[in-house]
């Protein structure tokens, strides 16, 4: 592949994301930005809509998101929570640990190094001590079972505050999983891929113990990477062992400097790290704000380079098909038209969206019904709705043989295991239908009804959910700090195994609960699930949604309806 044809893609300066990168709104606290929508008359109150859609006719179905805004008593309190907590008893407790008054377990630097820089002393540090050590037992739970619908859990106890554990010895039987990535079920030890990755491990063994490029390319990889390919309807494709690592080292092969990256503010750890790692130019827009993404790449065209004024020698579109966090939906059809526009270049990781979106599990393009080969670069994982570890790369033919010999992950990185591979191979065959049964339309089905139905009965209890009503990551705000630990805790006393979430993966006042739904979840597993947070939520008094009850269908709206930013 040429210089030239490489250029077919990627770059970076400084990532910065911004504490909440979208506009503010009138009480200062809130983020809110959606969608498509509703007349000014029809609007619901307390509920603002940023990112307006200016082509409906790029949509061949309405898009709904939706990011209520914050209740100002609630993020006054929420402030007062973290001064309180941070600040005043923060600061009175490492004045206890100076004096040995309360024992400090924390790292720090030693006494002959008094007059160095300090290593440990930072803000996050100050976080990790005051506040992330009082709720830690809500994280890295250890878990006995298979990670599926149900599992168990180690039971574990703290005497000193959540610096150190001790296992008791007994096991959490049967918790709802509402927190794994298991969107289409298959993380089971039994069925299809189970015994198709035993036989394949007595064929090849568990490890290879090589790269692909000396003593490691095996058949099976060869299989997957067309499987691969043929899925996603592009030319080629190529598979690495770690879905980080797919993102963080084949991004620096695409860019360099000279190039300019357009990252989405809020991007996985990997993106960012990768267009760090690339050298190229790196501007962040706002979260899914078309807006703000064309201004970017017309002052790119307008004034290249800085201080050289020179074109750039190719500009990259990084967006990611579901986001983790919020729970939103890549507006596709939008990028990909400024894409063209601008003759910019589109790199679509699809980690969350792959096999959880689109009626063939086929991801965000094939949810909006878009030819894959709008897109020039196709990443996804397999650690999700694959119930597997690895991601890939898509597109055409020279991209993949490019990367081949340039991408470290490619070069240095020990190839995929067989069994790990075989689990692909299985699922993604279960998924397009060619094992013979309609057992993956059945679980695309079963993911699409859960999905509507989590997010419905959550909304109705009166709790503010952030994302796109067709997301299976589902987003609860839960903002106050102290509410953090105590939520979690609550759900797992009621056998409710859940994800919380707080500073530095979200905003420091923007903590909430996730939850992942997924096709192994029956119906009876999700109404004692929403019964467990709706006792929880009148508990610690977490139904801050002010919104009204659902309306009437009101149709799809032209753009002269369209709210205005």
């Amino acid at each position: 592949m040429t210089e030239s044809s490489a250029n077919k893609l990627l770059n970076g300066d400084a990532c910065h994301r911004t504490a909440s990168g979208r506009k503010s709104s009138s009480n200062g606290f809130v983020k809110s930005h959606c969608l498509f929508q509703q007349s000014h008359k029809h609007r619901r109150p307390r509920e603002k809509n940023q990112n307006v859609t200016h082509n409906s006719s790029l949509y061949k179905k309405p898009f709904r998101e939706s990011f209520e805004e914050t209740p100002l008593l609630v993020a006054v309190l929420t402030y007062m929570g973290y001064g309180i907590l941070l600040t005043i008893f923060g600061y009175l407790r490492d004045f206890l640990r100076h004096w040995n008054i309360e024992k400090c377990f924390v790292a720090r630097e030693r006494d002959e190094q008094k007059d160095f820089v300090p290593l440990y002393q930072d803000f996050e540090n100050f976080y990790t001590r005051n506040l992330y050590m009082r709720i830690r037992d809500n994280w890295n739970r250890p878990i006995c079972s298979v990670p599926g619908a149900k599992m168990d859990l180690v039971e574990r106890v703290s005497h000193d505050y959540n610096w150190t554990f001790e296992h008791t010895g007994k096991v959490v039987k049967d918790v709802i999983n509402m927190g794994s990535y298991n969107y289409l079920g298959f993380a089971e030890n039994v069925g299809a891929c189970a015994e198709a990755a035993l036989e394949s491990t007595q064929k090849y063994g568990a490890g290879v113990g090589s790269t692909r490029y000396e003593m490691g390319n095996l058949d099976i990889h060869e299989e997957l990477e067309q499987l691969v390919a043929r899925f996603l309807g592009v030319e080629s494709s190529m598979a690495f062992g770690m879905g980080f690592a797919t993102n963080s080292m084949n991004i620096p092969a695409l860019t360099g400097k000279g190039c300019l990256i357009l990252s989405d503010e809020l991007n996985h750890a990997s993106l960012v790290l990768g267009a760090r790692l690339s050298g190229s130019t790196i501007r962040v827009f706002k979260h899914n704000n078309m807006q703000s993404l064309e201004k970017l790449l017309r002052d790119a065209i307008v004034h290249g380079q800085p201080r050289t004024h020179r074109p750039w020698k190719k500009i990259l579109i990084v967006v990611e098909g579901i986001y983790s966090m919020e729970g939103s939906i890549v507006r596709l059809p939008e990028v990909i038209a400024l894409k063209k526009r601008y003759k910019a270049y589109l790199y679509l990781d699809e980690a969350h969206s792959i096999g959880a979106l689109g009626p063939n599990g086929r991801g965000v393009v094939d949810y909006f019904g878009l030819d894959p080969k709008d897109v020039d670069i196709m990443m996804g994982t397999f650690t999700k709705s694959f119930g597997a570890a690895g991601g890939y790369i898509g597109g055409k033919k020279e991209l993949i043989d490019y990367l081949r010999s340039h991408s470290h992950s490619a070069l240095y990185a020990t190839s995929m295991s067989p069994p790990v591979a075989q689990q692909i191979i299985t699922s993604m065959k279960i998924i397009m239908g060619e094992d013979g049964t309609t057992l993956g339309a059945d679980r695309l089905r079963q993911l699409s009804e859960n999905t509507t139905y989590f997010r419905r009965k959550l909304r109705d209890m009166g709790f503010i959910i952030y994302g796109n009503d067709d997301s299976p990551v589902v987003p609860m705000m839960l903002y106050m700090p102290a509410k953090i630990g105590a939520f979690g805790r609550e759900m797992l006393q009621r056998n409710i195994g859940t994800v919380v979430v707080g500073f530095p993966a979200t905003p420091i006042i923007e903590s909430r609960a996730r939850f992942c739904v997924s096709a192994a979840h029956t119906r009876e597993m999700l109404d004692t699930a929403l019964e467990a947070i709706s006792d929880v939520g009148d508990l610690l008094q977490l139904k801050y949604s002010r919104r009204e009850l659902p309306l009437a269908s009101l149709g799809w709206m032209g753009e002269e309806s369209l709210l205005q930013d």
